[in-house]
């Protein structure tokens, strides 16, 4: 599990991004990297991590489920990802 502040960290510069897309973009439209360098760091949606939505691990993260591995390993053994089962021969 991820440090609590580590996850609420990632929240604020996932608002902060929402906050400044739109200007961001009227900015990149006209190629004005001068007001672009003046808005706050964080306003750049580089700077964001993908996160397990359970427990916040950023390693080895799955795109297509949201999790890391060790949780969709555990929900998929469990039967908890409709249309995921494990494999055997």
């Amino acid at each position: 599990m991820a440090k609590t502040s580590w996850i609420e960290r990632d929240k604020r510069k996932r608002a902060t991004v929402a906050k400044w897309a739109e200007l961001r973009a009227e900015l990149k439209a006209k190629k004005d990297y001068i007001g672009l360098s003046q808005l706050p760091r964080d306003a750049s949606p580089v700077r964001l991590v993908n996160r397990c939505k359970l427990t916040g691990r950023r390693r080895a993260f799955l795109r297509r489920f949201q999790l890391s591995r060790i949780t969709f390993r555990e929900m998929a053994t469990n039967g908890l990802i409709p249309g995921v089962t494990k494999s055997s021969w």
